[in-house]
């Protein structure tokens, strides 16, 4: 595999870049990691004491790549550290796809301008894509200019890769998270629970009488509903839970513990561990509840003035570990539920396992 050759200094000399972490966990070809290629420190205390030096042997440091998975609570102090090193070098976050929002925080601006991080990728990726990326990182680091780039990192393929990418995981139609996004994102993150006792909820919802829209009104129509909805779910969603369309009128939405509290090292009042097996958070009973209030509030002007009646869902909800520990598994069981909830009468979430709980008659 044919490397793309590093930025290069101010100074002219070759620039080197550092890898902080475990990085099996994210590079797909992490094998290609060679000391001509990056330097690589396990831990961030050797990663501090490499970036004081300013160089690796006669390279300077012109990128680092910290790996998050595995650094948790301490990734905040981490990259504070990095940054307090005075090095002129970007800083990119390597996440998973869980820890896109604590990444987003980190690489935000501060209330004094300043940020912890310049940017970041969701791993894992090929070795070659954290190179060209060095090639779209923009503005200013520390009051430094950025140093020139090579001619043998194509800026335009670059930008070409990232859009492609972005079809890969975006439902053109609505702007949410498509089902290739969603069932791997929900591998990732059903691993991250299971080791840190953590909690998942699976929505999965469809749009009552949706081809009967479909049929009077239109196809136009049609998309308009669904666009309608898309916005409505995320409006009621935390930032951290992540909402996609599975296909035609179905949705779904992966609740799970917001991680920012941890990992940017907020205290906040200790609350009871949760059990495995536990019932669904409250948090996401009262998401739900307020969609479903959501849509009986839209208005449905868009169909005309015959058009009458409210929008109305049907959904299931399935947890983890209780109903399932897998992806699968999960959208089986909540499928089910959806389904006897439209067996119902429709314009409910059902519980898993509880056909008589809808969510309606919890207090």
């Amino acid at each position: 595999m044919k490397i793309p050759d590093v930025p290069i200094p101010s100074d002219g000399q070759a620039g080197k870049i550092l890898l902080v972490g475990d990085i099996n966990k994210a590079f797909f070809d992490a094998e290609a990691v060679t000391e001509d290629i990056c330097h690589v420190s396990n831990s961030i205390s050797d990663a501090v004491n490499v970036v004081r030096l300013r160089r690796i042997g006669s390279q300077q440091i012109t990128m680092i790549g910290v790996v998050m998975a595995g650094m948790s609570a301490r990734l905040s102090s981490a990259l504070k550290a990095l940054r307090d090193t005075n090095t002129k070098a970007k800083i990119i976050l390597l996440a998973q796809m869980y820890e896109e929002p604590i990444a987003r925080q980190f690489v935000s601006p501060s209330s004094n301008g300043t940020s912890v991080a310049d940017d970041y990728l969701i791993c894992p990726i090929q070795l070659k894509t954290l190179f060209a990326s060095i090639a779209t990182l923009r503005g200013t680091n520390q009051g430094q200019a950025e140093p020139a780039l090579t001619a043998t990192i194509n800026e335009k393929l670059e930008r070409r890769i990232k859009q492609l990418e972005i079809l890969a995981t975006t439902d053109d139609l609505t702007g949410l998270r498509n089902r290739r996004y969603i069932w791997e994102f929900s591998r990732q993150i059903l691993e991250h629970a299971q080791k840190e006792n953590g909690r998942v909820t699976l929505l999965a919802f469809d749009i009552d009488n949706f081809k009967h829209y479909n049929d009077v009104y239109g196809h136009q129509v049609g998309d308009k509903i669904l666009k309608q909805a898309a916005v409505l779910i995320q409006r009621c969603c935390r930032t951290h839970d992540v909402v996609g369309r599975i296909g035609g009128d179905e949705f779904a939405v992966v609740f799970w513990d917001d991680p920012q509290p941890k990992a940017l090292e907020v205290k906040t009042e200790r609350r009871a561990a949760k059990r495995p097996g536990q019932d669904h958070p409250k948090e996401v009973i009262f998401i739900a509840k307020r969609f479903i209030a959501e849509l009986e509030k839209a208005e449905l002007n868009l169909l005309g003035s015959k058009g009458e009646g409210v929008l109305t869902i049907s959904g299931g909800l399935a947890g983890f570990p209780r109903d399932g520990s897998t992806t699968q598994k999960l959208f089986h069981e909540a499928d089910k539920a959806l389904l006897e909830a439209k067996r119902s009468g429709k314009n409910r979430i059902y519980l898993v396992g509880q056909p008589q709980s809808n969510i309606a008659d919890i207090k």
